[in-house]
């Protein structure tokens, strides 16, 4: 399979260039705005042809899919056109800026008959994945809460838009609270009803939120509390949940790295939970492989995105007004 890479991100040299070679995938192109930084990449990651015009990769018949991780507002426009072309998107979150944006994505795929995945890679990991069959097991009863904690530092090399640019879509709401809303979803396989919300503003940047505590009310009733910020250089990450037999400890989880510990919780005592450290990013390629092949769905797909994005949009509205938002999935 031959793909283009529509953005010559961090994300897509550090992690999804090994991923695609590792699936025996071919990266053919790499766009990027700026010819020298496209061709930077190229040279760097052995990428055969680069370019500033999109519609280079989109008339090249050998292309099969595109991996999109340009920033944000540029997400929907891409696809498009690259579902119009007949090519197979894999987006990085969140799949658009407003949720109406992602389900004309999605609803796009559909009618072309391509797939549409969103690249959430936590639901990848060997911990998320370990704890979701605790959970289905049964092994901590029925679910009352959750806590995501997910306050991180980011580094200089990644801030630039995400913490001056609220037009590129900017903000820890869109680069992170979407990551806890996946999760949340994946876990408890429920769609948070309504949220409420306090953002903060530290001065790392300007003219969007550094740091977000939310609370969500799932249609069963448990809760969810999610903290996401820029600025905890060693807060540390994890995530909790509680359930009427036990509980689940995972510490060092939301990161993009096979790292952190699981632990179960029970009347029985405390039980060390073991899980796989395989790369995160090589099973996410390896499932959009074989969901365009037709043997398999994406790790996510285009509704996972639109309701991850759908959860994250509410928290900001709910942070802005001071009320409680009801969360819109677009009628998905």
């Amino acid at each position: 399979m031959h793909w283009g890479l529509i953005g010559a991100s961090t994300i897509a040299s550090e992690h999804m260039v090994a991923a695609l070679r590792a699936t025996k995938a071919a990266p053919r192109w790499v766009v990027s705005g700026s010819a020298d930084h496209a061709d930077a990449f190229a040279r760097t990651h052995r990428i055969e042809r680069a370019t500033t015009r999109l519609q280079d990769v989109l008339s090249d018949r050998d292309v099969q899919a595109v991996y999109i991780s340009s920033t944000n507002e540029k997400h929907r426009e891409q696809a498009l056109a690259a579902i119009a072309a007949g090519k197979h998107v894999l987006c990085e979150k969140p799949l658009a800026m407003t949720v109406a944006e992602a389900a004309e994505m999605v609803h796009a795929a559909a009618a072309a008959g391509v797939v549409l995945a969103t690249n959430h890679h936590l639901r990848n990991a060997g911990s998320h994945l370990a704890i979701r069959a605790l959970i289905a097991d049964g092994r901590i009863g029925k679910i009352l809460s959750l806590r995501l904690h997910h306050a991180v530092h980011l580094p200089p090399h990644l801030q630039g838009w995400r913490i001056n640019d609220a037009g590129a879509g900017g903000g820890v709401i869109p680069d992170i609270t979407v990551h806890d809303a996946d999760t949340a979803r994946f876990l408890t396989g429920e769609d948070p009803a309504h949220v409420v919300a306090q953002a903060g503003v530290s001065g790392m940047g300007q003219g969007v939120e550094d740091s977000v505590m939310s609370v969500w009310t799932l249609p069963s009733g448990a809760m969810v509390m999610a903290h996401e910020s820029f600025t905890h250089a060693f807060a540390g990450t994890g995530l909790e949940v509680h359930g009427t037999a036990g509980s689940i400890f995972a510490t060092g989880v939301m990161t993009q790295r096979p790292v952190g510990e699981v632990v179960l919780v029970t009347a029985a005592g405390r039980e060390a939970v073991p899980f796989s450290p395989h790369d995160l990013y090589q099973r996410g390629v390896a499932a959009f492989v074989n969901a365009v092949r037709g043997t398999g769905a994406p790790a996510a797909d285009g509704r996972d995105g639109v309701k991850s994005l759908a959860i994250a949009l509410a928290v900001r509205e709910a942070a802005v007004t001071g009320a409680r938002v009801n969360v819109g999935y677009g009628g998905l």
